[in-house]
C-alpha cells in the first residue's frame, strides 16, 4: 500500500462485520484504490452517527486515515442508500449476486478500476429503478467478463477460428467461447447455444445498456442464458456461487 495518512474515496459498501465489542469491519469497493478494508470504530453503537451510512449497497463519499494495521473511518457521506435492495428480499437477492461476482473476479491488489466501480454502482442502480432484474445482471455479467479478462468468444469458433454462421452452436467452458457445429462434433463438455441467446449475448457485449435495454427475449432464452453463464462461472471459478441457490429459494 502506498505510504499516506488520509485519503478521500468514493466507495460501494460491499459487506461488514462485527468487530471487537462496538466496531465494524468493512470491505469496500472504492473508484481510486479498488479493494479496501477499514474498520468504523464505534458502528455498533445505538449512537453512532455512521451506522446508517454504511449498510450493504450504500454508495458513499468516505474519509480514510492510516491505522497501525488496518483503515480508519473518519468520515462518510451517502450518496445513494439504494434502500429499496435491503427493503424487498428479491432485489437484495440480485444484489448479493453483483456483489458476490465482483469479489469472486477481483483481488486487493489489482488496485483501482474505475471502469469496473461504474459498472457495479449502475447496476445497483438499474436493480433498484427496474422491476425485471434479468436484463441488469445478464448486462453485468458480459461486461465484468470483459474488465476481468475472460471475454466469451462470440463471433468466431474458439476452437478452429472460423467465422460463426447464424445457426445453433455449441459452447465450451474450457475455450471460452462459441464452437461451431463441424467442431463441436468431436469436442467433449459442450453445452448447447441457441442461435437466438448467441445474438443476445452479441448485443450485450456490443451495446450500450439503452441500446441492450430493447431486447426482449422469450422466457425459453432468458432461462438458457442464465443457465450458461452460470456454468460459464462455476467453470471459471472452480465452485458454484452461493446467491443464485439463495435466488432461487427466493423466488420459490
Amino acid at each position: 500500500m502506498t505510504d499516506f495518512r488520509s485519503f478521500r474515496a468514493s466507495a460501494v459498501v460491499l459487506r461488514h462485520a462485527d468487530w471487537g465489542e462496538a466496531d465494524r469491519l468493512l470491505t469496500l469497493y472504492t473508484r481510486e484504490r479498488g479493494f479496501v478494508r477499514a474498520l468504523a470504530k464505534g458502528a455498533r453503537k445505538v449512537t453512532s452517527r455512521k451506522a446508517g451510512h454504511l449498510e450493504p449497497f450504500t454508495h458513499v463519499t468516505i474519509q480514510l486515515a492510516k491505522g497501525r494495521d488496518l483503515l480508519i473511518v473518519t468520515q462518510v457521506e451517502t450518496l445513494n442508500a439504494f434502500l429499496s435492495l435491503r427493503d424487498d428480499l428479491m432485489k437484495t437477492s440480485y444484489a448479493s449476486y453483483v456483489v458476490e461476482l465482483l469479489l469472486r473476479f477481483s483481488y486487493e491488489e489489482e488496485g483501482a478500476n474505475p471502469s469496473v466501480f461504474n459498472l457495479l454502482v449502475q447496476t445497483l442502480e438499474r436493480l433498484e429503478a427496474e422491476e425485471d432484474a434479468w436484463l441488469p445482471v445478464r448486462y453485468y455479467e458480459m461486461r465484468l467478463l470483459d474488465a476481468v479478462g475472460f471475454r466469451p468468444h462470440l463471433f468466431e469458433c474458439a476452437n478452429c477460428g472460423r467465422e460463426i454462421l447464424p445457426e445453433d452452436q455449441f459452447f465450451s467452458f474450457m475455450a471460452g467461447g462459441v464452437i461451431c457445429p463441424r467442431c463441436g462434433e468431436g469436442l467433449p463438455n459442450l453445452a448447447g447455444i441457441s442461435l437466438e441467446m448467441l445474438r443476445y449475448l452479441r448485443h450485450f457485449q456490443r451495446s450500450s445498456y439503452k441500446d441492450a435495454s430493447r431486447a426482449r427475449p422469450s422466457p425459453e432464452v432468458r432461462k438458457e442464458a442464465e443457465t450458461l453463464m452460470q456454468g460459464y462461472f462455476t467453470y471459471l471459478l472452480e465452485r458454484e456461487l452461493n446467491s443464485p441457490g439463495f435466488i432461487r429459494r427466493v423466488k420459490s
